[in-house]
């Protein structure tokens, strides 16, 4: 597995933060994400853990301490020292989405996956639709499945959401996706 450059926590958190609201909030990636991140309901975590087995224990300490928090909706696990190869990346990813269902979590929590490299199975690399996954940094987002339900029952159209956002990263072009992900970093 391979490393990154560790910073200290709050660059991972206050570039993720940017990331959210530059990216995700201004163009409306994710429809209800603003809402959420006004109520101060998304939790921020960093993992600087680089061992695999550690890094799907604070997983699951994320999953509780989502089950003992209700007041937090949603969570955003960063990885800031481990997973920059992207296909290492896609090997954690299902080895968390199997513990999260051996666990019992199937049902109660959604795994979404982020990476700097992210791309979809069959697109190349520099299709801008793949911004539509594209963080900072890798990470997990756990979504409470019930508040996920809720929210897609009374948005308009939401099985729409990804064409959407695919039509809009294309519209918007290469040059511009690789600049508002690239602007959220600060000097460090």
């Amino acid at each position: 597995m391979s490393t990154q450059k560790t910073l200290p926590p709050e660059i991972y958190i206050e570039t993720t933060r940017r990331w959210l609201e530059s990216v995700i909030v201004t163009y409306n990636i994710c429809p209800f994400a603003k809402r959420e991140l006004d109520k101060g309901s998304v939790e921020l975590t960093v993992d600087l853990n680089t061992d695999i087995e550690q890094c799907l224990l604070n997983l699951m300490l994320e999953c509780e301490k989502l089950d003992k928090h209700p007041e937090i909706e949603t969570s955003l696990l960063i990885y800031g020292s481990a997973f920059s190869e992207f296909d290492d990346y896609l090997d954690f990813v299902e080895l968390a989405e199997t513990l999260t269902i051996d666990q019992g979590y199937e049902g109660i929590y959604q795994l979404a996956s982020f990476h700097p490299n992210y791309c979809f199975e069959g697109s190349p690399q520099d299709d801008p639709a793949n911004y539509t996954n594209r963080a900072p940094y890798p990470m997990l987002h756990l979504l409470r499945e019930d508040s996920l339900e809720k929210a897609l029952a009374h948005y308009p159209d939401p099985e729409n959401i990804p064409e959407r956002n695919i039509a809009l990263t294309r519209e918007l072009g290469l040059a511009k996706m690789k600049s508002l992900l690239a602007s959220c970093y600060a000097k460090h």
